[in-house]
């Protein structure tokens, strides 16, 4: 079988002109137990060096089936004519063209058509060291698991990378576990895996198509109280990387806000309302007791009930079991929400001795925004952030997947 460079002219365009309807619905070979997808847009030069290394590397060290797809997704340079002709070269590899750009796109019509038991995908530039491989896809194969990540953040990893991508990889898992209430340690590794029958129920509730695909597909599937592997892996940096680091930052940014709607805006009403309840109690007492005792008075008693109305409205959490935790740890927020107050209020009356009343409400009000926020991330990450994860019902279909028997998704979303 000729290499890629032995080929000529014409056999690229007889390869592509063959080749220009297929797409990832056609049928594959069979018979294979994991499919490792690798997503290329304009990757000419690493493609062939890193699927031939792939595929030695399943040839001689992985003790089961497996077959690589190469998924060229609008490729304009010279990608996906190399493709063709590693599939041509290459027993196990096959390539598939996708017109539209967009790694999660690729992945997404990949994996809903695969055949395979074991879905996965790597990177091109290899950067994730293979010897990680077998520990990614053996909590899959044994059922023990049903994702699989590398982890780059985690204890036992072994990191090559600037200061600038390190920074900004952990504050993007920091973000994700104030905002969404994460618990995965690293979502941008591009060294993931899948099983197919979680991936059949996942895929079809995930909306985007770029590089906020493996954070949405984690986030749907801890929601569901799937089980997530973590694999420490070696890795190096990518000096040539494409990734454009702002525009990947701002769709990053929407789609967090995207998966939070839901839960965000019911934590939204229940905090205007408690602002409310509070603003009213506190202009009740504030005549009897003083300024930063009513303020006191009323941000405990609002914080109490903010935080039963929370636990069973925003983050559907339903029966006794932690209760009283979860109370213990909303009075810790308490706590920060009433030295952000009262400071707010001390200030306000040190620069001025006998404030009115309605600039002591709209110092107040502001300040308590700021505790809001705060309370919100506390609220995810830590006061109902295990909870939350699995053991709760479901209080949208976008924050739900439906499970059967030991936990894997066995249907469609449904609002409960």
């Amino acid at each position: 079988m000729r290499s890629f460079d032995s080929l000529l002219p014409g056999d690229y365009l007889s390869a592509a002109q063959s080749h220009e309807s297929q797409d990832p619905s056609a049928p594959c070979p069979a018979g294979v137990q994991a499919e490792i997808v690798i997503p290329v847009r304009n990757e000419e030069r690493d493609l062939g060096p890193s699927v031939r290394r792939l595929h030695a590397f399943l040839r001689d060290e992985v003790p089961f089936t497996a077959r690589i797809t190469i998924a060229d997704n609008a490729s304009d340079d010279g990608t996906w004519h190399q493709a063709l002709a590693l599939e041509a070269e290459l027993d196990g590899v096959r390539a598939v063209r996708l017109e539209r750009p967009g790694r999660g796109g690729a992945l997404r019509s990949v994996w809903s058509h695969s055949d395979a038991a074991i879905l996965a995908y790597m990177d091109v530039d290899l950067s994730t060291d293979l010897n990680g491989l077998l520990p990614l896809l053996a909590p899959l194969l044994s059922g023990h698991s049903d994702v699989a990540i590398g982890t780059r953040l985690a204890r036992g990893a072994r990191v090559i990378r600037g200061p600038r991508r390190e920074v900004i990889s952990r504050c993007y898992n920091l973000l994700l576990h104030a905002s969404l209430g994460t618990g995965f340690s690293d979502a941008q590794c591009g060294f993931k895996a899948i099983r197919a029958d979680a991936a059949r129920v996942l895929l079809p509730l995930t909306k985007d198509g770029g590089w906020f695909f493996d954070t949405e597909l984690l986030v749907l599937a801890e929601r569901a109280g799937l089980r997530i592997a973590e694999v420490p892996v070696d890795w190096i940096d990518d000096t040539d990387s494409r990734v454009k680091l702002v525009a990947t930052a701002v769709a990053d940014l929407r789609g967090i806000v995207r998966l939070g709607a839901g839960r965000l805006a019911r934590f939204t009403v229940v905090g205007v309302a408690s602002t409310v309840a509070y603003v009213l109690l506190f202009l009740l007492l504030r005549g009897a007791v003083g300024a930063q005792r009513a303020n006191a008075v009323s941000l405990l008693v609002t914080a109490v009930a903010n935080t039963v109305v929370n636990r069973r409205v925003t983050f559907g959490i339903r029966g006794r079991t932690r209760a009283g935790r979860h109370q213990v740890r909303g009075l810790i927020a308490f706590g920060i929400g009433l030295a952000m107050t009262s400071g707010a209020l001390a200030l306000l009356h040190h620069a001025d001795p006998r404030p009115g009343r309605a600039t002591e409400v709209s110092v107040l009000v502001a300040a308590n925004l700021l505790a809001t926020i705060v309370r919100f991330g506390l609220y995810r990450s830590w006061v109902f952030g295990g909870s939350a994860r699995g053991g709760r019902r479901p209080a949208d279909p976008s924050e739900s997947v439906q499970r059967g028997p030991g936990g894997r998704g066995s249907g469609p979303a449904r609002a409960i």
